[in-house]
């Protein structure tokens, strides 16, 4: 099985950048489409990026999308978000996902390997 840890999370001012990083290891990353989910503190976990396996095709969620970009480097093991143009709304706990399957998904059932997720706070 795959393990998923990710990095870059912190704290920033409203309207700011991050690069959050997503390394895998165990198995080649290669055999997995990826996404991106965040948890908000009382909320429910959300849908923000899919990547496919070979990094063709992405898909986001209506909040993020002109902000945050999602890729990969098959590579170096290792799936980004470029999250820009921060808002309060988007601190959560950013979470990296892996699924055995050439496309990836917006439901989070449809995974099957996490990672521990890594904290990001906007500040207004």
């Amino acid at each position: 099985q795959v393990q998923l840890v990710e990095s870059g999370g912190g704290l920033v001012q409203a309207g700011g950048s991050l690069r959050l990083s997503c390394a895998a290891s165990g198995r080649p990353v290669t055999m997995y489409a990826l996404g991106w989910f965040r948890q908000a503190p009382g909320k429910e976990r959300e849908f923000v990026a899919t990547i496919s396996r070979g990094g063709g095709s992405t898909a986001y969620a209506d909040s993020v999308k002109g902000r945050f970009t999602i890729s990969r480097d098959n590579a170096k093991n290792t799936m980004y978000l470029q999250t820009n143009s921060l808002k309060p709304e988007d601190t959560a706990v950013y979470y990296c996902a892996a699924r055995e399957r050439a496309l990836g998904s917006v439901a989070m059932r449809d995974y099957d390997y996490w990672g521990q997720g890594t904290q990001v706070t906007v500040s207004s």
